[in-house]
């Protein structure tokens, strides 16, 4: 393989710029950054052909939110999901990933591309357009598909190189009730039983990390054996597939590419934290990048909920990246409004999970300024250090001008007990 100067190894031998100014971000030492970059526990997605601004995901960096758009068969509406990633980032999302599998997908690419922010595929869901069904996509059509999306600018793919015949034995051995749910892992997994081939992207993966060096682009290895219910969290092709996704992130960092991990899925809370642990000590601490975990299967409507609730337990175990869960997770495409409330309980989570990680410093991150603004009474500084400030007004102020709020009144237990102790002692 020829070597080729990638952020990892640029970061080997000295600090680059960008990652001075994005250490300053994060309130790290640059020399320590571009450590843990070198080292494979933190990642930029940076695609050289496109500029945006920078995001660092991983081992000492705050918890990023990913927020997925793109079309589907039948729903195909393109401004829609420009929408809907406009308000993904007018809402903090560090980044997108455009999941489209309806009409023009390169232009759809080209339209989120277009965001100031990082942005990631699944290369296989085109693959498979191009192809007319998962059992007709072969090698070449697949590392094609890849080189095309990294040639258009994408900084992050998602592929499920951990799917194999030993993931496809282990669903056999080990049934689950939900099977795959992963739509990348389900593509595979049918190539596989259908044709008896290996997945070319574990088969092949010394060819795929050539690609991903040559282009510098991130790779985000796929959990495409992922429990789709809490029921089947303890089933063992997520373990086999976990052992997979360990292997070839070393090989990966070896190679000089960026890697991120995926996991785990739907579980119950209590096997969250050493699920993170596992994956995070298999992967030699590569960042983990996660969508939920669900905790519960009994909330369609308000995934997003469960989502969050699993997403701050893996923040604080350790997890780097917390993709988005709408309302409409189970249900239907998500709309603007589904992205909206979705992207903002992401948001909450990846705050939430940051205790762990910013330690002292979490509290002077609007925890503090929060607790002096209401103790003063100060609806302004309280609106100001709010994450969604707006939203907050609206409901203060759905009442009329008050100096409390409406729920105490008069009796306003803040109030009361100030100004009893602003008076003299006797």
């Amino acid at each position: 393989m020829s070597v080729m100067q990638t952020l990892i190894r640029e970061c080997l031998t000295t600090v680059p710029p960008e990652i001075e100014q994005l250490a300053h971000v994060e309130g790290m030492d640059p020399r320590k950054m571009a450590k843990q970059i070198a080292r494979g526990r933190i990642v930029v997605p940076a695609n050289p052909r496109r500029e945006h601004r920078l995001s660092a995901i991983g081992e000492g960096c705050r918890v990023k939110v990913n927020v997925n758009v793109g079309t589907s068969g039948i729903r195909c509406d393109p401004a829609m999901e420009v929408e809907k990633a406009r308000a993904a980032v007018e809402n903090g999302a560090d980044a997108l990933m455009d999941l489209s599998t309806g009409g023009d997908l390169a232009a759809m690419r080209d339209s989120i591309l277009a965001f100031d922010v990082p942005v990631g595929t699944v290369p296989i869901y085109d693959a498979v357009r191009r192809a007319g069904s998962a059992v007709d996509v072969d090698a070449d059509l697949l590392f094609t598909t890849i080189r095309d999306h990294c040639r258009q600018g994408v900084d992050f793919l998602t592929l499920h190189c951990g799917v194999n015949l030993d993931t496809l034995a282990s669903l056999r051995e080990d049934p689950r009730i939900m099977g795959v749910v992963s739509r990348g892992g389900a593509f595979h997994t049918v190539n596989m039983a259908e044709t008896g081939e290996e997945n070319p992207l574990y088969a092949e993966f010394d060819y795929l990390l050539e690609i991903l060096v040559e282009e510098d682009v991130c790779i985000s290895l796929g959990d495409g054996m992922r429990p789709g219910a809490v029921i089947d969290a303890q089933r063992q092709a997520k373990t086999v597939e976990y052992l997979n996704l360990g292997r070839l992130a070393a090989r990966a960092q070896e190679e000089g590419v960026q890697r991120m991990i995926e996991g785990p899925g739907h579980m119950p809370v209590d096997q969250i934290t050493y699920n993170v642990k596992m994956i995070k000590e298999l992967s030699d601490f590569a960042p983990l990048y996660l969508l939920g975990p669900l905790v519960t299967d009994i909330v369609p409507g308000y995934d997003h909920v469960s989502g969050a609730i699993g997403g701050t337990i893996a923040a604080m175990a350790g997890a780097d990246f917390l993709c988005m869960v709408s309302p409409a997770e189970h249900l239907a495409l998500p709309d603007v409004d589904d992205i909206v409330e979705g992207t903002r309980v992401a948001r909450i989570a990846a705050h939430i999970g940051d205790t762990t990680r910013r330690g002292e410093a979490w509290l002077s991150e609007g925890e503090r300024q929060m607790a002096d603004a209401r103790r003063r009474l100060d609806w302004d500084g309280q609106f100001s250090h709010a994450l969604f400030p707006e939203h907050a007004r609206r409901i203060h102020e759905r009442d009329g001008e008050v100096d409390t709020c409406s729920m105490c009144g008069d009796l306003c237990a803040v109030k009361l007990v100030r100004d009893v102790l602003k008076k003299p002692k006797k």
